[in-house]
């Protein structure tokens, strides 16, 4: 045993003095911290700034920081934990003309391809779900690891028409805007 000891630490010195070094394993993260990760938008309402978002979503993302274009995400968000303006706006916001959440409950974004851009941006192309129609979208996120977690900060343009957000007389952008800019901020744990 002493010997294999022996060897094992010769072993390890070569490799130092070679200036080689084995691969450390990079950390996967994977476990969604649904505390510290939010969806936010901003929209104009009859003139006005309207800020909201949705306190409930869920889903599977992989993600490797060594491997980054090997990601895959899967986020289903929860309609009805819309949030802004009153309690007014926000029953209006579930009905038929907007979310419909009694028919289509949850909106899904699926990744299907993941660019590296360095310097820890990456270009996330994927199908965006909503109300039943699946458009294509493509974002810039940016990540940083720290410690045992990873932040992802991005930011886009939904065009509200082109999912059927606001039927009948809200479809008038002079009244809601048809541009509705929504940031994501997700954390994600390693396991």
């Amino acid at each position: 045993m002493k010997k294999f000891f022996t060897v094992l630490a010769v072993f390890s010195t070569s490799l130092f003095l070679c200036g080689i070094t084995l691969p450390a394993q990079a950390a996967e993260f994977n476990s969604i911290d649904a505390v510290k990760s939010k969806i936010t938008f901003t929209t104009k309402l009859m003139g006005s700034n309207l800020n909201g978002g949705f306190s409930k979503f869920s889903g599977k993302v992989d993600f490797n920081p060594d491997q980054a274009e090997k990601a895959k995400a899967n986020l289903v968000i929860e309609i009805a934990s819309f949030n802004a303006g009153g309690d007014d706006l926000q029953e209006e916001a579930r009905g038929k003309d907007w979310f419909n959440t009694k028919s289509f409950p949850t909106a899904n974004f699926v990744s299907d391809s993941v660019k590296n851009l360095g310097n820890n941006r990456l270009e996330i192309a994927g199908k965006l779900s909503i109300k039943g129609k699946a458009m294509p979208l493509t974002m810039v996120v940016t990540y940083q690891v720290q410690g045992k977690q990873v932040i992802f900060d991005s930011s886009f343009q939904l065009l509200r028409l082109d999912y059927g957000l606001g039927a009948g007389n809200w479809a008038d952008t002079s009244a809601v805007a048809n541009e509705v800019p929504v940031k994501v901020h997700l954390v994600l744990n390693s396991n």
